[in-house]
């Protein structure tokens, strides 16, 4: 027991640092969407000045504490495994319930719609969108089965290779990303650059 107390800090380090694993990955999908697509150039879409998207690294952790699991059993029909099918169906309404509550919060506490689905085809009050369910669902595969596997190899390699090393410079990445999100969080953020 007095072990699996001791190793809690390294847990608790290294799930953060798949927050910001997904985080990171959210914010450069978001940046390559209006480079790419609205032609937009760069854009930080972020409201914290690192390259990291809150949002993002939440909903990695929500589809990895509840499709995790999922994409671990055997779901068949006859012969063929469904097992991913239904991982990417649940990851399409998970992501899709996370965008539309936080459409809601947002505008409640922030009192502005940080992104407008009009456009895009069928959705729901422009704030989500089947476009954007889907493209989450893809995001979801690639986080579930490839990012978050490299990630849990990365860090269990320095957990166990350089152990000190690894505290140190896991504290100091949520330190700097903690002090980055209480400042936006006190000092506020401009929203008019986000846009």
């Amino acid at each position: 027991m007095k072990e699996k107390l001791r190793q809690l800090p390294a847990l608790w380090n290294t799930w953060f640092l798949y927050f910001l694993a997904f985080a990171f990955v959210g914010w450069l999908y978001e940046v390559c969407v209006f480079y790419f697509e609205l032609g937009y150039g760069f854009v930080n879409r972020g409201f914290c000045f690192g390259p990291y998207l809150p949002i993002y690294g939440i909903g990695g952790m929500l589809l990895l504490l509840t499709v995790g699991p999922l994409k671990h059993r055997r779901v068949s029909v006859g012969p063929v495994s469904i097992t991913p099918l239904l991982c990417f169906l649940a990851i399409c309404l998970l992501t899709t319930a996370l965008e539309l509550f936080s459409s809601y919060l947002t505008e409640v506490i922030y009192h502005i719609r940080l992104w407008d689905y009009s456009d895009y085809g069928p959705n729901f009050d422009g704030r989500i969108a089947l476009r954007s369910t889907l493209r989450f669902g893809v995001m979801g595969m690639v986080g579930l089965y490839l990012i978050h596997p490299a990630m849990k190899r990365l860090t269990g390699f320095f957990r166990r290779r350089f152990p000190r090393g690894y505290r140190l410079v896991s504290y100091l990445i949520i330190a700097v990303f903690l002090a980055d999100l209480i400042y936006h969080m006190v000092c506020g953020s401009n929203y008019a650059e986000v846009l």
